[in-house]
């Protein structure tokens, strides 16, 4: 074992024990994050004057809420890469930099968007298939989600530098900020003020401006590296490599917004509205059960990473292994309460019969391959950890855009409504097949990788990076 893994506990302490420590924050922090849509849909979908148009109208604007996401993404994530290498390089002006060049991207970007956005909403509510009926009630929430763009853009791009300076906790409670924020404010907007789509909007983004206003706050007064907001720094040369090490990330959320359209449109011409506002429930219920599998990826992977670099790939195998069993078991879970329990899951959103009865089966349909799903994640960001990112970013793609977009467009022609349901299981199976047959590959190479002294000097073979 090399000198660096016996003084981290990454290398040496029990790995269920680094699991939880690490995941168990991230699991709380994706799920945290996941309630700002969820909390919106519920109370309106329990509205009496906004119902299931009500539902269609978020739906039908979440692929324009991915975008946001997809731009905090890039600067965020790929700025707090570089900030966190060029801590390392013990060069912390360097990272100031770093972290001044990316609020100036994210705050310049966001503007950008916020205007394009509200130039051409309507028509691109259209494009994703909004009805005469539907179309208002989307444009009231999304206008409103869209004025709020730069909170939420700001937000959540600092917010992966919180962590990168060394303060996961902080980053835990920001989101801890917004959410509650938004879970308080939405039934009084929404119910006791009568504000409608606007007051849940509102409601989000005062919470997103809470939680953006508090990580500036905390980089210009109590982090280790400070952001000075009157000398503001722009090296376009650092743009260049944040924005390259924020693109892989940005492109998956990108695809997440391109999937949602089609998916959208795809329920317009075979469902209508009712479709639109029923996925949207789908939607939110999956994306709850499917939170704590990305926490708990966040989580294992630097394990992954730091063992595989320091060559103990027995515990790189136990780490992958033990996170693909958790991962399993969550999903597991979820999965068995969309087989016996789907119309209560549903009818937390909204109860009017026929959306009910709609919203109980495509559940059931949709998630039919759910339990493959915590699989399938793990294993594929397993070659990220160890380096194959070009073999990652395959691997996630399948599921998601590769086997599911093509689904969703042929499967109707041919089943019409049921098609568009049965395409998700089909491209949750078939993505984990192939993702299986790349996995156990690996797994078993892991073997005949023998370690050396040092750890620094790893064959470009077994590494792989790309």
């Amino acid at each position: 074992m090399s000198t660096q893994a016996q003084h981290n506990p990454l290398g040496e302490e029990s790995i269920p024990k680094l699991i939880l420590r690490f995941s168990i924050p991230a699991i709380i922090g994706m799920v945290i994050n996941a309630l700002y849509n969820i909390v919106d849909r519920i109370y309106i979908g329990n509205s009496p004057t906004l119902g299931a148009n009500g539902l269609a109208g978020i739906t039908l604007g979440f692929p324009l809420m991915l975008i946001q996401l997809s731009i905090g993404v890039l600067f965020g994530i790929g700025g707090a890469t570089l900030f966190s290498i060029r801590l390392g390089q013990k060069k912390p002006e360097d990272s100031k930099k770093v972290l001044s060049t990316a609020f100036i991207l994210l705050v310049g970007a966001s503007l950008l968007y916020m205007i394009f956005g509200l130039i051409y909403l309507e028509p691109l509510l259209r494009l994703f298939g909004a009805s005469d009926a539907v179309l208002p009630y989307s444009v009231e929430y999304m206008r409103t989600i869209l004025l709020g763009t730069t909170f939420q853009i700001v937000g959540l791009g600092l917010n992966h530098f919180v962590r990168a300076d060394g303060s996961p906790k902080i980053a835990m409670y920001t989101m801890f900020l917004g959410a509650g924020t938004n879970i308080i404010l939405d039934p009084l907007f929404i119910y006791v003020f009568g504000w409608g789509m606007f007051g849940a909007a509102f409601a989000t983004i005062i919470a997103q401006a809470f939680a953006a206003i508090w990580v500036v706050y905390y980089f210009t007064s109590q982090a280790k590296i400070r952001l000075d907001l009157k000398h503001l720094i722009f090296d376009s040369a650092l743009a260049k490599k944040i924005i390259s090490l924020g693109m892989p990330s940005f492109l998956l959320q990108f695809a997440g917004s391109i999937l949602n359209s089609i998916l959208n449109r795809s329920l317009t011409v075979y469902g209508g509205d009712l479709a639109i506002s029923g996925m949207g429930i789908i939607n939110s219920i999956q994306t709850f059960m499917f939170m704590p599998v990305i926490g708990l990826n966040q989580g294992v992977t630097p394990i992954i990473s730091f063992n595989f670099g320091a060559q103990n790939y027995g515990r790189v195998k136990q780490a992958v292994r033990l996170a693909i069993m958790y991962a399993t078991g969550i999903v597991l879970t979820g999965y068995l309460l969309t087989r016996f329990i789907p119309g209560a899951l549903v009818s937390i959103f909204n109860r009017d019969p026929e959306l009910l009865a709609f919203g109980e089966k495509a559940l059931f349909t949709w998630t039919l391959a759910f339990f493959v799903v915590g699989f399938q994640v793990i294993s594929s960001s397993f070659f990220q950890a160890i380096g194959r990112s070009k073999t990652s970013m395959f691997l996630t793609l399948t599921r998601q855009m590769i086997l599911l977009i093509p689904a969703i467009l042929i499967f109707p022609i041919f089943f019409g409504l049921d098609g568009i349901l049965y395409a998700a299981p089909f491209s949750d199976f078939l993505a984990a097949l192939l993702t299986g047959f790349f996995f156990i590959k690996v797994y078993r190479e892991l073997d005949h990788l023998k370690p050396v002294q040092d750890s620094l000097n790893i064959p470009e073979e077994a590494l792989e990076v790309m």
